[in-house]
């Protein structure tokens, strides 16, 4: 799909087949992700793209979760702790202003990213 991520990394975790038009929008998600890689010109792990919504509730997830639709993706980056005072990833998204519109949310193991219609800021 772009230079540094295939369709399988979006895979929901629970085997299932991905419907189409999520598809189009993991396409999109995808090139967003490229572009975030390009920033902090470091390889990018997703640990979670689509979810069924099966998967979703299993795992806790929110029931209007950006990832049913196949918008979001929870991201590690090589080399930077996901969560500490000076957050170096959120911290380059957050200046990246019109670029990335959408989600971006700070977890412990993991930063959150979706290409919502609104922008949202959390953690």
């Amino acid at each position: 799909m772009t230079k540094n991520f295939s369709l399988r990394e979006f895979e929901c975790n629970c085997g299932c087949k991905m419907p189409d038009d999520v598809k189009q929008n993991i396409v999109k998600l995808a090139s967003q992700l490229q572009i975030i890689r390009d920033i902090v010109d470091s390889p990018i792990k997703v640990n979670s793209g689509f979810r069924c919504e099966k998967y979703n509730r299993h795992i806790g997830g929110v029931k209007r979760s950006q990832h049913l639709l196949g918008k979001a993706s929870d991201i590690v980056v090589a080399g930077l702790d996901p969560y500490t005072e000076t957050h170096p990833l959120f911290d380059e998204l957050m200046d990246c202003g019109e670029l990335l519109q959408g989600g971006l949310g700070r977890y412990k193991k993991f930063t959150h990213y979706d290409f919502r219609k609104t922008r949202k800021r959390w953690g």
